[in-house]
């Protein structure tokens, strides 16, 4: 499964504004109201916020990577965000979040979960890579970045 296979222009801002990490984590988990039901979208937000709650997923270089794990899921699920102004977000290094990535999936497919979370969390390491995203305007021009980086890493 690749990354970029799950976004689409329905769940990627490219120019979101929030004042909070909730706000931001709300509008993420928004975005999959497309394809889930209201009640999943909840239990969806319930989870990711119940993650953040044991501990901030702000891991520094601005970059978050909310993530959690539903019954209620029967597969994965990803949003991202780029925000017009970076939020306080409890980040292991204490500075603002201005990337967020969003992954959720089904309770069952743990291993799934952690290789996706780790693969995200590769390739946003690139100060490079954090960058283009910065400077990109469309959500399509962001996915299009993702599938990019994700062929140079299949190389690689």
């Amino acid at each position: 499964m690749k990354i970029s296979d799950l976004l689409d222009t329905s769940n990627v801002l490219s120019d979101l504004t929030v004042t909070s990490k909730k706000e931001a984590i709300d509008k993420l988990v928004e975005t999959l109201s497309s394809k889930l039901d209201e009640s999943t979208v909840t239990a969806v937000r319930k989870a990711v916020m119940e993650r953040e709650g044991i501990m901030s997923t702000g891991v520094g270089k601005g970059l978050a990577i909310p993530h959690g794990k539903s019954k209620h899921l029967s597969q994965t699920y990803a949003a991202f965000a780029k925000l017009n102004e970076p939020v306080e977000y409890e980040a292991i290094d204490n500075e603002p979040v201005h990337i967020l990535f969003l992954l959720v999936g089904p309770e069952s497919q743990n291993s799934v979960h952690i290789k996706m979370l780790s693969r995200i969390s590769r390739l946003l390491n690139s100060s490079a890579f954090r960058e283009k995203l910065l400077a990109s305007d469309s959500s399509e021009k962001i996915i299009e970045l993702f599938r990019s980086e994700e062929e140079h890493f299949v190389r690689v």
